[in-house]
């Protein structure tokens, strides 16, 4: 064991239940994004931490699981989210632009997250995939009810369903080219993020 890690397993020997349990899901959530899913092993993310592969599984079973509560975390943020703008009175247009908003917020903040939500191949870690379909089409849903009332409105110059997707790939576009390529010359991330959502915005709802 280097000097480095001994030390952090000596700081962290201590550690309460829960604060354990929250060191293992962030140290996991950095490996499984710069390891990969197969490369981040239990004994890997157990030496990261600073505790033994014994002491690791007191918290989970296996990494599938601690791979699944890395992402329904991250659903029931972005969840928590949508909630507290459904309880505001905005209009349809306003209450769309809010929740991309959200979305592109959670992903800058908590780019790790979303790599694995939103950024796992197929089949590359299942656990990933499952929380989608599961937690992430109700959230898809509840994105698209506020174009639903425009398409009644007759304000969308689409169905609910292809605009809520059009926008949904344009927020998302934006948030992993900038994560996954920050060598690039960006402009102003507000400037950016505001053209582009405001572009699509304009193209689909008519005042």
């Amino acid at each position: 064991m280097t000097a480095e890690k001994a030390s952090r397993s000596a700081r962290k020997a201590k550690g309460e239940g829960h604060v354990r349990r929250a060191e293992i899901l962030q140290a996991a959530e950095r490996l499984f994004v710069e390891c990969g899913y197969e490369g981040a092993t239990i004994r890997r993310i157990a030496d990261e931490v600073g505790v033994s592969s014994t002491a690791l599984y007191m918290h989970f079973r296996d990494k599938s699981e601690i791979l699944l509560e890395i992402c329904e975390a991250g659903f029931a943020k972005l969840l928590a989210l949508t909630e507290a703008i459904d309880a505001e009175a905005y209009s349809p247009r306003e209450a769309v632009k809010r929740r991309l908003q959200a979305y592109v917020a959670f992903g800058f903040e908590n780019p790790n997250a979303y790599r694995l939500i939103y950024m796992t191949r197929p089949g590359e870690a299942g656990g990933a995939q499952v929380v989608a379909q599961r937690v992430g089409r109700s959230l898809f849903e509840r994105f698209r009810e506020p174009l639903e009332t425009l398409q009644v409105q007759g304000r969308l110059r689409t169905d609910a369903d292809a605009a809520a997707q059009m926008l949904w790939a344009g927020a998302h576009g934006v948030v992993s080219l900038m994560i996954t390529k920050p060598y690039f010359d960006w402009a102003a991330r507000e400037t950016l993020v505001c053209g582009v959502l405001e572009a699509i915005l304009s193209d689909l709802i008519s005042e």
